[in-house]
């Protein structure tokens, strides 16, 4: 592939297993596009799907998931502790591979434009291809959430971007927009106590005074009996992943809580792992291509231009 752009998009669903399975089919069955990971449960409802290609085909497979997701999915009776405005919730585009902010912007408004054509569902752009700061806010898109959008929706200043300024009556709203590659790492808190694990997720969260780059939220996990710390990081270079860990371990321990485990939303990037292992191992003068996989495929790609790949454009960021 010449370009490549991620997609990554959230869906209202988490424990209706045919629902779930015909939105990945809808994507997995887009020429053009592969599918890299999907991921789904039912203490946030949420379904999230990583799938990459070449721009329109990437743009045609989202709009193919969100016919599935309009047809399948009723707003009026979800429930989940993820913050929703919409049956396909978000659609955001990620540069990889020969494509920029600017291009995953287009591709965005385009496919905002598609949609709302076809499904009268009204489009909100965020990120950097919303017109202002405060209205690419997602916390500010989905304040008071599905249940307040149609209250909302009747303020000029919440119109949305493309369709009706009023929500479809069964999937709601939905965001779009390009943004840089993101990291979700959630981080599990050994207790059930709700409002410590919301203490801690405030202290971290970039607009209550905690790290950049960074939202959190705490939720519940009763089957589990642990709180977890949903945690979005939209710069990983700015706020690393160690950094948030530990800000976590601090916060938890004012309560007596411990971390007792983590995980991944989605896919990570190998430059945000080799930053944790440099952390926590204490190395000097390490590099990206200090990792057996990445010098392989650099060298490759200097004896053949064809192979240059995602891994042998990252190994150019060195790390110190």
């Amino acid at each position: 592939m010449d370009r490549i752009v991620e997609c990554i998009p959230n869906f209202s669903v988490g424990s209706d297993s045919k629902t779930i399975d015909a939105i990945v089919d809808a994507i997995r069955q887009t020429k053009g596009v592969h599918l890299l990971d999907y991921e789904h449960d039912t203490a946030y409802n949420r379904l999230v799907i990583t799938y990459f290609g070449e721009p329109e085909a990437a743009k045609t497979a989202m709009l193919n998931a969100g016919r599935v997701a309009i047809e399948r999915i009723d707003m009026r009776k979800h429930k989940g502790q993820h913050p929703r405005i919409g049956a396909l919730d978000v659609a955001p585009f990620v540069p990889i591979k020969n494509m920029t902010v600017e291009d995953c912007i287009t591709l965005s408004k385009e496919f905002a434009n598609a949609f709302a054509e076809e499904h009268d569902v009204p489009v909100y752009l965020y990120g950097e291809a919303a017109e202002t700061p405060e209205k690419g806010d997602v916390d500010w898109i989905r304040k008071g959430e599905w249940e307040a959008l149609a209250k909302n929706m009747k303020d000029p200043e919440r119109h949305p971007a493309y369709g009706p300024a009023k929500p479809h009556p069964t999937a709601g709203a939905t965001m779009t927009g390009a943004r840089e590659v993101m990291v979700g790492l959630n981080i599990n808190l050994g207790t059930t106590d709700l409002q410590i694990a919301k203490a801690v997720a405030k202290a971290i969260h970039r607009k209550k005074g905690g790290l950049v780059r960074i939202k959190a939220m705490g939720a519940l996990w009763e089957d589990r009996d642990i709180t977890q710390i949903g945690i979005t990081n939209t710069d990983f270079r700015k706020s690393p992943l160690y950094r948030q860990m530990e800000l976590v371990k601090i916060e938890a321990a004012r309560y007596g809580v411990p971390v007792v485990g983590a995980e991944f939303c989605g896919l990570v990037p190998i430059e945000a792992l080799a930053g944790v292992v440099d952390y926590y191992l204490r190395l000097e003068g390490f590099s990206l291509e200090d990792i057996l996989e990445i010098a392989i495929d650099r060298k490759l790609a200097e004896k053949n231009p064809k192979h240059a790949s995602v891994l042998s454009s990252l190994s150019k960021k060195k790390k110190s």
